[in-house]
């Protein structure tokens, strides 16, 4: 049973934590999180993009010159992808990007992406996080005792806390999410993941 010191606001150890190992322990399947991540970063494409082909311009129904005798190239109208205003070659029509992933799969890419981070040495668990107001510096100064000022840092959260969430707002390497949103790409994406005690227990009993 793999296990994780717990630390304080100064980073000082005050205890540790069992893990489950179905969940940080799993076996790293690389294509399942390729899969998971090429999913999530299609998902997000709005795929509105849009052009004319020759079909679709407006004009041109008029041969421009006769077919024989000029010695120029043979052409119908003036709307051909060669002329000035015609339409686009293999023009890109609305779209929609979504690829869609078995359960199963999601399932098994989030275990190898959380036990990766694990092995990597890249979670640490905090026991609570607590400002006494919601400024950035009190936030900077927290990651810098975690050791996660200047990387990218994934921070965990068990609930929503605005004084918290709004305390990192201002802080470029650092993204907050619940245990309900994080993603397999998110996890891989982050340098540090910072993960509230409370969240912790929350995530082992969503994935066990």
């Amino acid at each position: 049973m793999p296990n994780i010191d717990v630390l304080d606001m100064q980073g000082k150890k005050v205890g540790s934590m069992e893990l489950n190992e179905e969940i940080f322990a799993a076996p790293i399947n690389v294509p399942a999180m390729h899969l998971v991540v090429r999913s999530i970063l299609a998902n997000q494409r709005q795929g509105t993009q849009s052009a004319l082909t020759r079909g679709m311009v407006r004009g041109g129904g008029r041969k421009i010159y006769r077919q024989k005798g000029t010695g120029n190239a043979r052409h119908h109208g003036n709307r051909a992808p060669q002329f000035r205003h015609g339409g686009v070659v293999f023009a890109p029509q609305p779209r929609d990007y979504v690829i869609k992933v078995p359960k199963k799969v999601r399932r098994v890419a989030m275990k190898s992406a959380l036990t990766s981070k694990f092995n990597d040495g890249a979670i640490v668990v905090v026991d609570e996080i607590k400002l006494a107001q919601s400024k950035t510096k009190l936030m900077a100064n927290v990651l810098k005792a975690l050791g996660a000022e200047e990387t990218k840092t994934l921070l965990v959260l068990a609930g929503r806390d605005e004084s918290v969430i709004r305390a990192g707002k201002n802080i470029p390497t650092l993204k907050d999410a619940y245990v309900n949103t994080i993603n397999v790409y998110d996890l891989l994406n982050a340098e540090k993941i910072v993960v509230l005690k409370g969240a912790m227990q929350d995530l082992q009993e969503v994935y066990a």
